[in-house]
């Protein structure tokens, strides 16, 4: 809990507190309390989950508990979320990708892809940086699940700026991208920044970059037609099913629905990829469910 850096649009640290990890122990052991209630999936979550372990000693304790967590009897798989990009490491990436049970699904916060908007959200990156990231991972996994937020209409964003933003956005491909437009935040260093946008400009930033993610997001779920996929089953309705494949996170990366007898919630049922539209796939089951 909490976050240590201090990006100048974010409240979080002032009602978080600072960065905090939780024992290892203590995640595992409510990793295998949740499998005993029947729990399939694992989600670690945090303000900034590349961080866990800093203050315990060991940066990479998020790389030595992965395995412990997929390895808990009756867990089908772990999922990480929100990891800073300035902090991704190799060798977090090859845990990632590269651990039985934890699904290739990298949430990125890249918050934009300016240099200059970057600096002044006090952040770090570029469009080359982040694009290198991406093929790091996808040189690993090239079915990986990449996601990613983006704020648009930053004080002193101009239109290159957002430019290198669509273009960047473009070149990614990522699965799926949040847009928000900026909005001051109580006690922010941002919130008292010059060169404020006006809503309605914001309001068609917004609109454009949208625009765009939603082109990108349909077009990279139809590039996983005839793609195999596994899927846990979440909804049941007779013979319709619907769940998630590996590198659909819950409630905000789509789902994949498909047609099958037989299989309950919390079943995963490997399955290959028939149809999608925006981010939802249509999924044929090519084997049985356990």
């Amino acid at each position: 809990s909490g976050c240590d850096r201090r990006c100048s649009f974010c409240a979080i640290p002032s009602f978080r507190g600072s960065f905090v990890s939780r024992r290892p122990s203590d995640v595992i052991d409510e990793g295998r309390w949740l499998a005993s209630q029947g729990v399939k999936e694992l989600f670690l979550v945090s303000e900034n989950s590349t961080s866990y372990g800093k203050d315990l000693g060991d940066l990479r304790l998020l790389e030595t508990i992965l395995p412990e967590l997929a390895a808990i009897d009756g867990v089908e798989r772990v999922r990480v979320s929100y990891l800073q990009p300035a902090e991704v490491r190799p060798g977090l990436i090859e845990a990632i990708a590269g651990t039985p049970g934890v699904v290739p699904y990298f949430d990125l916060s890249f918050q934009h892809a300016s240099a200059s908007v970057l600096r002044r959200m006090r952040r770090f990156g570029d469009p080359d940086a982040f694009l290198g990231l991406l093929d790091r991972v996808r040189g690993l996994v090239p079915e990986a699940g990449i996601r990613s937020n983006v704020i648009v209409g930053f004080p002193g964003e101009t239109e290159a700026d957002l430019d290198v933003l669509c273009d960047f956005l473009a070149e990614a491909r990522l699965d799926v991208t949040g847009v928000f437009g900026y909005s001051d935040e109580d006690g922010t260093e941002a919130a008292s920044y010059d060169g404020k946008l006006d809503e309605d400009e914001i309001r068609a930033r917004v609109e454009r970059v949208s625009s765009l993610v939603d082109e990108v997001t349909a077009e990279r779920a139809a590039s996983r037609m005839g793609e195999s996929i596994r899927v846990l089953v979440e909804a049941v309705d007779g013979t319709s099913v619907e769940g998630r494949a590996d590198h659909q996170g819950p409630e905000v990366d789509g789902s994949t629905t498909m047609e099958v007898e037989g299989v309950h919630v919390g079943d995963l049922v490997a399955a290959v990829v028939v149809g999608s539209e925006g981010a939802d796939l249509d999924a044929r089951p090519i084997g049985a469910a356990r």
